[in-house]
């Protein structure tokens, strides 16, 4: 089994680990209500997906 000959630097490691933040999850536009919404999903406004009513909304 591989084994590092050096131990790696904190700044080395941290380095790598920069890209590992959280990013802002993708907002896609309603057709219906023109709402931001989750791609793939129902809209929470307007209840709707792919052109019919999912979620009953008031």
């Amino acid at each position: 089994m591989a084994v590092p000959k050096r131990k790696k630097s904190r700044s080395r490691t941290s380095s790598r680990r920069s890209r590992w933040g959280l990013q802002a999850p993708p907002k896609s536009e309603c057709p219906q209500c023109h709402s931001p919404k989750l791609p793939h999903r129902a809209c929470p406004n307007c209840g709707t997906y792919n052109g019919r009513e999912i979620l009953e909304t008031e």
